[in-house]
């Protein structure tokens, strides 16, 4: 089998919101969490430092508050954040049931920069 296929809802959640995919989907180089957030939810505030993975958060559903170094930045459904390694970042819940998809890597800006366009390859648009 070439692919592998999770429903995120018989994931056990963590934090009261998440469902961590990259062990159930046997990922290598990629993070992917779904994080539904119950009104007034906050996650820890943590960063990616060690690891050097940086973080893109896509909010699917509500609106949200993410306090990235101290700055909030206000969320709503369909908008996209990055933030890297190094960033603190804390995502705040309103009064309403939000939802992302928070996607993780490393950050590969070192690396050698000859296939620069290999995120695009491949697609059809």
């Amino acid at each position: 089998m070439s692919y592998t296929k999770v429903n995120y809802e018989e994931v056990d959640q963590v934090s009261n919101a998440m469902h961590f995919l990259r062990d159930p989907l046997q990922t290598e180089r990629v993070g992917v969490t779904v994080a539904r957030c119950d009104p007034g939810w906050k996650s820890r505030p943590h960063d990616h430092a060690d690891n050097d993975h940086e973080e893109v958060y896509v909010l699917i559903e509500g609106r949200a508050t993410i306090d990235v170094d101290g700055e909030d930045v206000a969320m709503e459904t369909g908008d996209a954040l990055r933030i890297p390694p190094e960033s603190t970042r804390q995502i705040r819940n309103g009064n309403e049931e939000s939802a992302f998809v928070l996607v993780s890597a490393p950050n590969f800006s070192g690396d050698d920069d000859e296939d620069d366009d290999w995120l695009l390859s491949g697609f059809a648009g």
